[in-house]
C-alpha cells in the first residue's frame, strides 16, 4: 500500500475547532473592512488593540466540542470586535466622554450598545450572536441573581435599555433583574432622551451629544461639563488620535466596566506640588446614583460641590472623615453565607487553574530561596547546642590517637523572615472586577501558603466601601444641612480575609469572597493603608512587610464631589510618606495598569494582571534576600504608636 500524501495526515491532524476559528477571523476582517485585522484565539477575556490595519483582536478559545449556543458566543464575540472596529471613532469618543467616572462608564456602555445595534438592525445573525454573547456574559456574572440597585451596575441597565430602544430586541435573561431594577427611576428622568437615540444611531458625534443630555436627566452630568465639551468639539479639531490606546474587553462587555472603573483614577492622577494651591476644576462633576434611595434629582443637584468653592483655598483642608458611625471591619465569613463561600472558592479555582500552576512554580522559587539562606544559617564549634555530626569523625580520630577534642556541637541562626509577618492589602474596587481581582485572590492565596511553610505569617487585607454614593454617611449629611468640605463621605468597608495568625487551611474559602458581585465599589486607598499599618504595628515579629496591590488612584466620587479634587490623593500620599519615613514597616507596592512608583518608593507597574504573581514574587524575593536594605528605625512618636496600638490589640 502507498503511504498517505502530506496532505491527508495534515488534515486529520488538524483540531475540531480550527475550522471554526478560521471562519470567524474571516468574517470578522469582511465586517471591519480590515483585510489585515490580526485575530488570536486565549484563554482570557476578549480585547480589541489598535485601529485600522495595526489593530489585533483577541477572542476566547473555543474548546474541542461546542454546541449550537457556545459557537454562537464565541461569533457574537466577534461581531462586537468587528462591529466595534467599523462603527467606532477613537478621536470622537475621546472628545466627547464625560470627565466624571461614573459617567464615562455608562457613557461607554451606551457607546458600545450602539454599535453593537447598527450590526443587529443589518444582519439578523449578527443579532443572533450578540444576545447569545451577551446572555452568557450576564449569566457568568450572576446578575440574576441580584436584588437591589447597590448591586446591579447603573451602566449596564443603561446599555441594556438603549439596545431595546435601537433595535426592539428584550434584554437577555440573564440581564433582565438588572434592568428591571433600575427601569423606573431611569425612565422617570430620561425616557424620553431613550427614545430620541434611534434618530442619530449612524453619526456617533450626534448620538454622544444626545448621550450628554441622557446623563444630565439622570444627573450625572452637570450643565457647564456639557457646555465645555461642545466647545471643544466645536473648534474644528476631528481628527482621530494617531495612537490609540488598548480597548480591553470592548467585545466583552464583561469586563467593559472594569475598564472604565479603571480610568476614574485618572482625574486625580495628575501630578499635584504638595504646597501648590487647589483648584475647583479639579473636583469631579458627577456622582454615582446607585444608592437604593435615590431621593429626587434636585436633591442630587443641590449636593454637587458648589461653584467656586475652593477656588482660593491657600492648602487643602485636613484630611477627616465626616462621621465613622457606619464603617466597618469585618470578617470575610460574617459577609457570606458558609455555603455561597465554598461555592465562590470553587468558581475562583475553576477560572484560574492555568494560572495557579504558573504562580505555584514562582512560589516554589521564592520557597527554595528562603529554605536556602535557612540552611546556611548556622553557628557552628559551639560548647551547646546540637551536635555537629560532621565533626565526629575527628573527635573519634582525637580519642585514636590519646588527644582528647571536645564534642562540636552547632547552633541556627535566627533568620529574619522567621521572625516575620507579610500583609497583603488588596485593592477590593469596582475597577478590579473581573480578571484583575481573580488574579489579585489566586496570588494571593499561593503566596500566603508558601511563606507559611517558611515560618512566615501572612494576614491578607481588602478595602472597599459599602456603598456607592456615599451610603448613611451620605445620608446623614444631606440632612445635616451638607456642611462645605465634611471630609470623607462614605462608609468604609476593611476586610480580614486571614488574620497573621489563622492557618492558611481555615482561611483559604474566605477569599473567594472577591468573587461575589456586589462587594467591590470605591477605595480610599490611604485609610486602607493607614488601618493595614497600625495592624502590623501591633504585632511583635521583628520584621513586618506591607505590600499594598491596586489598579489606581484613590476615588470616591461621593467625597470627591464636596472636596477638593485631590483630597484622597493628598491624604494617601502622607500616609506613605509617614510609614516610608518614619516607621519600621517596609512597604511595597504593585499597580495594575497604573503607575503607582510616583506614590511609593518601592514599587512596581505591570501592564496585564496576568503579570501579578511574577511581581508579587520577585518583590518579595528581593526583600528577603540577604543584601536587602535594612528597615529604617523606628522614631519616638512612631514607637509611641506601636505601643498604643499593641496596647488596643
Amino acid at each position: 500500500m502507498s503511504t498517505p500524501t502530506n496532505r491527508k495526515p495534515a488534515s486529520k491532524a488538524e483540531a475540531p475547532q480550527e475550522p471554526l476559528k478560521r471562519a470567524v477571523a474571516s468574517c470578522m476582517r469582511a465586517m471591519a473592512k480590515t483585510p489585515q485585522l490580526e485575530v488570536t484565539y486565549a484563554a482570557d477575556r476578549p480585547s480589541l488593540i489598535g485601529t485600522g490595519e495595526t489593530a489585533k483582536a483577541r477572542l476566547p478559545e473555543p474548546a474541542r466540542k461546542l454546541t449550537a449556543q457556545e459557537i454562537a458566543i464565541v461569533r457574537g464575540h466577534g461581531d462586537s470586535l468587528a462591529l466595534r472596529l467599523a462603527c467606532h471613532d477613537i478621536g470622537v469618543h475621546r472628545k466627547l466622554a464625560p470627565q466624571s467616572a461614573p459617567a464615562r462608564a455608562v457613557f461607554e456602555a451606551v457607546e458600545q450598545a450602539r454599535v453593537e445595534a447598527i450590526g443587529s438592525r443589518r444582519m439578523e445573525g449578527v443579532a443572533s450572536n450578540l444576545t447569545a454573547m451577551l446572555d452568557d456574559k450576564y449569566h457568568r456574572g450572576n446578575y440574576a441573581d441580584v436584588s437591589d440597585r447597590a448591586d446591579a451596575p447603573l451602566e449596564e441597565a443603561v446599555a441594556m435599555m438603549v439596545r431595546e430602544r435601537l433595535t426592539g430586541l428584550k434584554p437577555p435573561a440573564a440581564a433582565q433583574k438588572i434592568v428591571d431594577i433600575w427601569r423606573p427611576w431611569i425612565e422617570q428622568r430620561a425616557g424620553s432622551d431613550l427614545d430620541k437615540l434611534g434618530d442619530s444611531i449612524e453619526n456617533q458625534q450626534v448620538f454622544g451629544k444626545s448621550v450628554h443630555k441622557l446623563l444630565r436627566s439622570l444627573d450625572m452630568m452637570d450643565e457647564t461639563a456639557s457646555d465645555h465639551d461642545d466647545t471643544g468639539e466645536e473648534s474644528g479639531d476631528d481628527e482621530s488620535d494617531p495612537n490609540p490606546e488598548e480597548q480591553e474587553g470592548d467585545g466583552d462587555q464583561d469586563d467593559s466596566g472594569d475598564s472604565m472603573q479603571m480610568e476614574k483614577a485618572e482625574e486625580s492622577d495628575e501630578d499635584m506640588d504638595d504646597e501648590g494651591a487647589m483648584e475647583s476644576e479639579d473636583a469631579p462633576s458627577g456622582e454615582m446614583p446607585e444608592d437604593a434611595d435615590m431621593g429626587d434629582a434636585d436633591e442630587s443637584a443641590e449636593s454637587r460641590r458648589p461653584q467656586g468653592a475652593g477656588q482660593h483655598d491657600i492648602r487643602l483642608p485636613e484630611y477627616k472623615a465626616y462621621t465613622q458611625k457606619f464603617d466597618e471591619i469585618v470578617a470575610a465569613e460574617d459577609l457570606c453565607e458558609q455555603d455561597e463561600l465554598d461555592r465562590l472558592r470553587a468558581y475562583l479555582d475553576k477560572q484560574l487553574q492555568n494560572l495557579s500552576s504558573v504562580v505555584a512554580r514562582l512560589a516554589n522559587r521564592l520557597q527554595r530561596r528562603l529554605m536556602a539562606q535557612q540552611n546556611r544559617a548556622w553557628e557552628f564549634d559551639l560548647e551547646e547546642g546540637m551536635l555537629d555530626p560532621a565533626r565526629l569523625p575527628r573527635v573519634v580520630i582525637d580519642d585514636m590517637r590519646g588527644q582528647f577534642s571536645p564534642l562540636s556541637f552547632k547552633r541556627e541562626k535566627d533568620m529574619d523572615f522567621r521572625d516575620t509577618v507579610v500583609t497583603l492589602l488588596l485593592d477590593n474596587s469596582g475597577s478590579m472586577r473581573g480578571r484583575p481581582i481573580t488574579v489579585a485572590a489566586t496570588c494571593a492565596d499561593i503566596l500566603a501558603r508558601t511563606l507559611e511553610r517558611c515560618g512566615v505569617k501572612v494576614e491578607i487585607l481588602g478595602f472597599t466601601t459599602r456603598a456607592w454614593k456615599g451610603g448613611q454617611s451620605r445620608e446623614v449629611w444631606l440632612q445635616s444641612g451638607k456642611q462645605p468640605n465634611p471630609g470623607r463621605l462614605n462608609d468604609l468597608r476593611h476586610i480580614i480575609y486571614k488574620s497573621a495568625d489563622a492557618p492558611w487551611r481555615r482561611a483559604r474559602r474566605n477569599l473567594g469572597l472577591m468573587m461575589r458581585e456586589g462587594l467591590l465599589k470605591e477605595n480610599i486607598d490611604g485609610e486602607a493603608l493607614d488601618w493595614a499599618h497600625k495592624r502590623l504595628m501591633g504585632r511583635t515579629e521583628q520584621r513586618r512587610i506591607l505590600m499594598m496591590i491596586s489598579d489606581g488612584a484613590p476615588v470616591d466620587d461621593s467625597t470627591l464631589s464636596v472636596n477638593p479634587g485631590n483630597y484622597l490623593e493628598r491624604h494617601l500620599r502622607t500616609i506613605i510618606d509617614e510609614i516610608e519615613n518614619r516607621s519600621p514597616v517596609e512597604l511595597i507596592a504593585i499597580g495594575i495598569g497604573h503607575d503607582v512608583t510616583r506614590y511609593y518608593k518601592r514599587a512596581v507597574t505591570i501592564v496585564d494582571a496576568e503579570e501579578l504573581g511574577g511581581a508579587m514574587t520577585d518583590k518579595l524575593a528581593e526583600l528577603f534576600s540577604e543584601d536587602a536594605a535594612p528597615a529604617p528605625m523606628p522614631t519616638r512618636s512612631m514607637q509611641g504608636g506601636r505601643q498604643r496600638a499593641a496596647a488596643g490589640r
